[in-house]
């Protein structure tokens, strides 16, 4: 672990500059710089509770302006490959947060899947915008 830090504009405050950080950072500012979600509905390491109360935090949530979830977020380092694990690992999460949204992303690939209310999913091709979103 480096002694390297960076600044989290989302939590407002400093944080080990690891692999992973880096990649939530430049996917984070990317959505609100390039997509116009509001940096003020993105929570990032949210507390949820998964299986038998089983703490754990998801990378990151971006909410509705009623706070409801609309997108969960799961990074990597770049070096790790985006697999079904990965998926998986987002879906066992969802199943506390129920965002109609998921993004995995390790900075080089990135992978968008929308969950219907039956919870199928389907995989697009680009992230949506903030307006995409709510519609």
């Amino acid at each position: 672990m480096s002694d390297r830090q960076l600044y989290c504009p989302f939590r407002r405050k400093w944080v080990a500059a690891t692999p992973e950080e880096a990649v939530r950072q430049s996917c984070l500012r990317a959505l609100v710089e390039q997509y116009a979600y509001p940096q003020s509905l993105i929570g990032v390491e949210v507390p949820i509770k998964v299986g038998a109360g089983v703490e754990k935090r998801c990378d990151a949530v971006v909410y509705s302006p009623a706070l409801q979830p609309l997108m969960l977020l799961e990074f990597k380092a770049e070096q790790v490959a985006i697999t079904q694990a990965v998926l998986d690992q987002a879906a066992v999460y969802n199943t506390t947060v129920h965002a109609p949204y998921l993004i995995l992303s390790n900075g080089k690939q990135t992978v968008v899947a929308q969950i219907d209310a039956d919870r199928n999913i389907s995989f697009l091709t680009q992230i949506p915008t903030w307006n995409q979103l709510l519609s």
